[in-house]
């Protein structure tokens, strides 16, 4: 007997409504999951935002600014690198900008209220209308027209033309890495015969290699460094160690000294060296190691600085490249930060050095055989240093003066870029900041001194013309020029001389595409592409003062100040100094470890009272000038300006009040 139709539908109607109830709890449980998950975020925002206010008004009632910190390296501390004379000039100038830039726009405010239009005022017909104000204004709106405007819109254009000039290298640059990629090409060393990679190769096979390690008042770091070099895979007997000590902190050169003592209990061959008068800083060392006698005995010479820690196979996976290229003078490797997450400072140099290593180095040293040496994680040639009148001390980029003078003798570099070193990056913007100031004022010394050298040389008229132009003028002198003079100056000033215009596409489109370009070495960090922008640009304050000191040797602009460490360390580093520390107890003396105790603990109370985070005023200035130019451009309806004068000021603003990077309670 078949059930009648209506038996059927009801249960099916009965299941069709509980499976519409189980999907509506179920739309209710995840529409309240996502509410949850956005109160969260929106409470964490909340949170970061009352942090960095508060961070803020303990800045603002501190009261420290760049000013202070100048004065205490008179007084003894390490001085800044920087011209007071030339940074005076600047914030005067930034101070009077300032100034003028709220008054005029309170007298646009004013005309405005009036009904005039500010984009295309009619001088006759403001003549006309009575009254001091309408007379000033007309007259000033008359010097707009007749010679601010053309003036200013002849820089801008100007700028503009440097600005598309420095993209299209960049952009080559791109394309040159791309095809690197896509062809798989790189420097193979020459597989005939024995060589370190041979393990049926004798102790002869190997060649004799001097590695140095300069450092100076770095006890953060030294430990870690040294133990990591004499780790080095290779024979012992073909390898020595020099620990070039500077530091004029007796307490601190204790400890790397009886660091070095305790390796040469293991059993490897390592110096301590110290000099008691700092000549020449970082070069006057190098120089000095390299005058001893021994050093004759050896082929090459390895550099690091106190906080690179190379990996135990550095030696085997760069020193061959040499065989069979007995005109090679230099194989560079490729940095790797330990501490790239710590902070958005470090997220952002990050960044920059990843497309400086991984797109300029690597396309120059495959294309030209030739870039700047980094200073550290390189292999040497001592033959192309002697050749090339080995280091000098007159500026304070002894690496790319070294690397200069070897290319005009016709030795050739390589890049590695699958040999990585690691190393830390700066986390305090103070730090960041004197390093920058160091790395754009030494090429400008260097460009001096040696642009006749250049001229005079044998090699070709392209090598010259790479050297002067793209190498020195583009990439050192011009990217700083423009990004200053364009985006902190001349942006600004159009808003409130509005007959001179920048187009949208210079404020916005191209400086967007380059910094995604900048970025795809680093794809990880592209959530940081607008705050990169920004801060680059921010940057360029810094580096145009560096640029000009440099190039017109103003003021203190061969001062050599050592980059701040904060002893970061790899998780394996920490494991290796756990596993010491038993062994350095046994073979330390008590009373040796209990006076360094007593000094150690001195020079920690006396960096504590030292350490805390400071106002810089060029950058306020300059960020007080780009909020009122955006609120000028609000009058002129011009949108992508005022966005991008409000972000690049607020920008200003963090960094000003030193918020971006460690924050030291």
């Amino acid at each position: 007997m078949e059930s009648p139709d209506w038996a059927v539908r009801e249960p099916e109607a009965a299941r069709g409504k509980a499976g519409r109830g189980k999907n509506a709890r179920q739309i209710t449980w995840v529409l309240l999951l996502k509410a949850h998950r956005a109160a969260g975020k929106l409470t964490g925002a909340a949170s970061a935002a009352l942090s960095v206010a508060a961070a803020a008004r303990r800045r603002v009632a501190a009261g420290r600014t760049d000013a202070d910190a100048d004065a205490g390296a008179g007084a003894g501390a390490a001085p800044h690198g920087e011209s007071p004379a030339l940074r005076t000039r600047l914030y005067g100038f930034l101070r009077a900008s300032l100034v003028l830039s709220m008054l005029l726009l309170a007298a646009d405010v004013a005309a405005h209220l009036q009904g005039w239009h500010l984009l295309a005022v009619d001088v006759p017909d403001l003549l006309a209308v009575e009254g001091l104000f309408a007379a000033g204004y007309a007259s000033w709106v008359r010097v707009r027209l007749q010679y601010l405007a053309p003036a200013l819109q002849f820089l801008a254009n100007a700028c503009v033309l440097l600005f598309l000039v420095q993209s299209a290298d960049r952009l080559i640059l791109c394309l040159g890495c791309l095809w690197i990629k896509l062809r798989g090409i790189k420097p193979v060393p020459n597989a005939a015969g024995k060589g370190p990679d041979d393990v049926e190769a004798g102790t002869g096979e190997f060649p004799m290699v001097l590695v140095q390690i300069p450092m100076c008042n770095e006890k953060e770091v030294y430990q870690q460094s040294i133990g990591a070099v004499c780790g080095l895979d290779w024979p012992r007997p073909n390898f020595l160690v020099q620990v070039l000590d500077d530091s004029d902190d007796a307490a601190t050169s204790a400890l790397i000294k009886e660091e070095v003592e305790r390796w040469q209990r293991e059993g490897v061959r390592i110096l301590y060296r110290h000099r008691v008068i700092r000549d020449g800083y970082k070069a006057g060392n190098l120089k000095s190691a390299m005058n001893c006698s021994y050093v004759k005995d050896y082929e090459f010479v390895v550099i690091f600085d106190a906080d690179f820690q190379p990996q135990p196979d550095f030696l085997k996976r760069t020193v061959p490249h040499f065989k069979g290229n007995e005109d090679v003078g230099l194989v560079q490797a490729r940095w790797s930060f330990v501490n790239k997450d710590e902070n958005l400072l470090t997220r952002l140099q990050n960044i920059n050095l990843c497309f400086h290593f991984e797109v300029e180095q690597q396309v120059n040293g495959i294309f030209l055989n030739f870039f700047g040496f980094n200073g550290t994680a390189g292999v040497w040639r001592i033959k192309a240093l002697e050749d090339s009148g080995g280091w000098m001390e007159r500026t304070t980029v002894e690496d790319m003066d070294i690397a200069v003078r070897a290319h005009l003798k016709g030795w050739k570099f390589l890049f590695l870029n699958d040999v990585e070193c690691q190393c830390e990056l700066p986390e305090s913007y103070e730090a960041y900041r004197k390093q920058q100031h160091r790395w754009h004022s030494g090429p400008m010394q260097l460009f001096r001194l040696c642009f006749v050298d250049i001229i005079k040389s044998k090699i070709g008229f392209w090598k010259k013309f790479n050297l002067i132009f793209l190498f020195f003028l583009l990439r050192k002198l011009i990217l700083p020029f423009y990004s200053f003079t364009l985006f902190c100056i001349i942006l600004p000033m159009t808003m409130f001389i509005p007959e001179a215009e920048l187009p949208a596409w210079v404020v916005c489109y191209i400086p967007a595409t380059m910094s995604l370009l900048n970025i795809l070495p680093a794809p990880k960090s592209f959530p940081f592409i607008v705050p990169y922008l920004l801060f680059e640009n921010t940057m360029s304050v810094t580096k145009f003062n560096a640029m000009v000191s440099g190039l017109f040797q103003l003021g203190s602009a061969y001062e050599w100040v050592v980059t701040k460490k904060s002893g970061r360390s790899s998780e394996g580093d920490l494991i290796a100094l756990v596993e010491k520390q038993p062994k350095q107890q046994r073979v330390g003396s008590a009373p040796n470890l209990e006076s360094l105790t007593k000094e150690s603990s001195s020079l920690k109370r006396d960096s504590k009272r030292k350490k805390h985070n400071r106002i810089y005023r060029k950058e306020l200035a300059l960020s007080f000038l780009l909020l009122t130019a955006a609120a000028r451009s609000l009058l002129s309806v011009q949108g992508i300006h005022f966005y991008f004068l409000l972000f690049q000021g607020v920008s200003f603003l963090v960094v000003g009040l030193d918020l971006i990077g460690e924050q030291v309670e």
